[in-house]
């Protein structure tokens, strides 16, 4: 009995953390859809590298870096500059809460990448 209730938690456990992953292919349609190919002159192979190396298709990574700041979501969003985190002190130029970044529907996230691509360095922001 306890073997089986063991396996049933570790089962849950994957499906959890899978849930946060997204497929390669299925990014590559939604980055289509808005419009992020060719956008400020960026492929699609660019947002998927940035995904790629930035959460492994994560959508729900966070992760804290040494300055305080927090970094949100599949590209990694920097509380410091882009986005409330409601923790440190931030600019917040996307003007959004950071924790709309971590959303399945992607949105929130792909207009702040836009608006981050759009200023001074581009992709070099990363």
């Amino acid at each position: 009995m306890t073997t089986l209730l063991l396996i049933s938690l570790v089962s849950c456990l994957v499906a959890v953390n899978q849930a946060s992953l997204i497929n390669r292919c299925d990014l590559a349609k939604v980055l289509h859809q808005e419009d992020l190919v060719g956008f400020e002159g960026y492929s699609l192979s660019d947002w998927l590298c940035l995904a790629f190396v930035e959460s492994h298709f994560n959508i729900t990574k966070v992760n804290e870096n040494t300055d305080g700041s927090f970094d949100y979501g599949i590209f990694q969003i920097n509380s410091h500059y882009w986005c409330n985190d409601y923790k440190s002190h931030t600019e917040n130029i996307c003007q959004v809460d950071c924790q709309e970044l971590l959303s399945p529907n992607l949105l929130s996230i792909i207009n702040c990448a836009k608006r981050i691509v759009s200023g001074t360095g581009g992709m070099k922001n990363w």
